[in-house]
């Protein structure tokens, strides 16, 4: 079990451990990868981000003026002398012979027509050559709708990267590590664009690294790979990967029939980048001092490093989707009180905010007050998760405290806010690798 400062060990960098591999076709409309490794299990809410809020392999939705009785689906590939069909379940579709879309460079669309009938979401899924299923659970569209979508075919696992071995803050004065976790589509399809989230403590969360992660790490790497191959089962109206029962088994999917609830969902891919953490953690996580704790009181100085130096150079290197509704901070500890802390300062950046077992405790709760007093909508985070275990082993009572805070400026439950508390979950690793497929679930949407 870890104190409540989290992590203050500051450990060794080592070269980067990637994977990659290819997949297999599916049938009956479904992907039949195996998903590559299995994700941690959540346990929050999820809603969907908005039309905005897209992701490589992820559907981007909007009426675009479409009459309510069609659909217009737009597939995006470098397909080269390849072609895309559509099949599925809506009105003109099957799952066992493609239709032709129009091609126009790397784009290729097809209209749906005859949806007036249609009492629920529809589902569908791009073929390359009518013959290698695009991957990952089946797709959905509803009448009106304008459906952009960057698939991949054939790779099933992302990769995880030293993308800055020693990367220098001028603002700081210090040098660090930054990860990258590239999605399982990011070298096939090269048209697409992703959110980012962003990470503290960037030596503890990947699976491909576990050599340098502290208490063991939270397997960001293979639950991004696990949510883009399977979706999740919704239950009891909570979404997708946010209703699978902490530490599994989780209730996998690849189309709708496959679920009790009728409901098969995931979150869509993202580029996670790990902030490596120093031998300042403790002055560079914290807003303020505390009567209890020497060092604190460096967080406005981190984050002008965060905001004005690592995001420009990873928006100038990556293939991101810079705006406030595609961009994520998350973290653990005194990680989730720096991200609380960000939402307040710069919600013009950070719309999207994961507070896992946050230090609310910090300064007698300065947080929770300062949380009180956040401008109203839209001058705040877009989305925001909280979470902890439960009981005093995870300081579950000033968790609580700071998730009223939120809820009093009109967040909205199971939408725009979640409140988690785990049973059993101490401060560690262990339980933020359990509870975070949820918290992207929330953050990211459905895909």
């Amino acid at each position: 079990m870890q104190t409540r400062l989290g992590l203050l060990l500051v450990l060794p960098l080592a070269a980067c451990s990637s994977a990659a591999s290819t997949g297999t076709t599916g049938s009956g409309g479904s992907s039949t990868g195996t998903g590559g490794s299995s994700a941690g299990t959540g346990g929050a809410a999820a809603s969907s981000t908005g039309a905005t809020a897209t992701a490589s392999a992820s559907a981007s939705t909007g009426t675009g003026g479409a009459p309510a009785d069609t659909a217009t689906l737009r597939v995006h590939y470098p397909a080269g002398t390849h072609a895309i069909t559509i099949r599925g379940s809506a009105p003109g579709l099957s799952w066992t012979q493609g239709q032709p879309t129009s091609a126009s460079g790397g784009t290729f669309t097809y209209t749906l027509t005859g949806l007036a009938g249609l009492t629920g979401p529809a589902e569908w899924k791009p073929l390359l050559d009518d013959t290698t299923w695009a991957r990952g659970p089946n797709y959905h569209v509803t009448p009106g709708q304008t459906v952009d979508l960057w698939p991949h075919f054939t790779s099933t696992q992302g990769e995880v990267v030293t993308l800055i071995p020693s990367f220098h803050s001028m603002v700081l004065g210090n040098d660090r590590a930054i990860y990258a976790y590239l999605p399982a589509s990011y070298g096939e399809n090269t048209d697409a664009t992703y959110p980012v989230v962003y990470m503290h403590d960037g030596q503890n969360l990947w699976e491909a690294l576990a050599q340098l992660a502290f208490g063991g790490p939270w397997k960001v790497d293979t639950t991004f790979d696990a949510a883009s191959e399977l979706g999740a089962c919704s239950k009891g109206g909570v979404v997708g990967w946010g209703a699978q029962p902490f530490g599994g088994p989780d209730v996998t999917c690849t189309g709708d029939g496959d679920c009790p609830s009728g409901e098969c969902r995931t979150f869509p891919e993202a580029i996670v980048i790990g902030v490596a953490n120093t031998s300042d953690r403790i002055h560079e996580y914290t807003p303020t001092t505390d009567p209890g704790t020497p060092g604190g009181g460096g967080a406005d100085a981190y984050l002008q490093m965060m905001i004005e130096e690592v995001k420009p150079a990873i928006d100038g290197m990556l293939r991101t989707r810079p705006e406030v509704g595609s961009t994520a901070l998350a973290g653990s500890s005194l990680g989730g009180l720096v991200t609380a802390y960000a939402g307040l300062k710069h919600p013009d950046v950070y719309g999207l905010l994961g507070e896992l077992s946050p230090s609310s405790w910090w300064n007698n709760g300065v947080i929770v007050g300062d949380v009180k007093t956040t401008q109203p909508a839209p001058t705040r985070p877009l989305i925001v998760y909280v979470d902890s275990g439960q009981g005093s082993v995870d300081d579950e009572s000033d968790t609580d405290l700071l998730a009223a805070a939120y809820l009093g400026l009109g967040y909205v439950p199971g939408k725009s806010f979640r409140h988690v508390i785990q049973p059993m979950a101490a401060h560690s690793e262990i339980y933020w690798a359990q509870r975070f497929p949820g918290a992207m679930q929330l953050l990211l949407g459905e895909r």
